[in-house]
C-alpha cells in the first residue's frame, strides 16, 4: 500500500482549515469528557462498556479526519487539543502548531523539538 504524499501548509492555509479544526477537536475533548465524567462509576468495565466504545469509536474518527485534512492530532492527553499542520519553513520541514485556546496558529516547531521547541512563526509568512 502506498503512504500518501504529505500535504504542506503555509500557515494562511492552516489557518483557513481552523473553523472545521476547531469544532473536530472541540467534539474530541467533549467525547473524552464524556469518557471521564461515565468512567468514574468504578462498577463500570470501562473495556467493555458500551457507551465508552461508541465515544471511542467516535474519537477515532474524529481522528481520521483531522488526517484527512492533512493535519495531526498531537494530544494525547486529551487535555489542550493540541493539533500540528506539515509546513515548510525558511527551507526547512517544519509543524505548524495550535492549541485549542489559541484563536489562530501563531507557532511552529522543529519535527525534532516538539512542543517544548514552539517558535513564533515569522511575520513575513502570516
Amino acid at each position: 500500500m502506498q503512504e500518501a504524499a504529505v500535504k504542506y501548509f503555509t500557515p494562511r492555509e492552516a489557518n483557513r482549515t481552523l473553523p472545521l479544526v476547531k469544532k473536530i477537536v472541540r467534539d474530541i475533548l467533549l467525547d473524552v469528557t464524556q469518557i471521564r465524567s461515565y468512567s468514574k462509576n468504578k462498577s463500570i468495565n470501562i473495556d467493555s462498556d458500551e457507551k465508552i466504545e461508541g465515544l471511542r469509536n467516535r474519537i477515532e474518527g474524529y481522528i481520521k479526519e483531522l488526517e484527512e485534512i492533512g493535519c495531526s492530532y498531537k494530544d494525547w492527553n486529551f487535555e489542550i487539543g493540541l493539533i500540528d499542520f506539515p509546513s515548510i519553513i525558511d527551507g526547512n520541514e517544519v509543524l505548524l502548531c495550535w492549541r485549542s485556546d489559541e484563536e489562530n496558529i501563531l507557532y511552529y516547531h522543529s519535527i525534532e523539538d516538539g512542543y517544548a521547541g514552539r517558535k513564533k512563526i515569522p511575520e513575513e509568512y502570516l
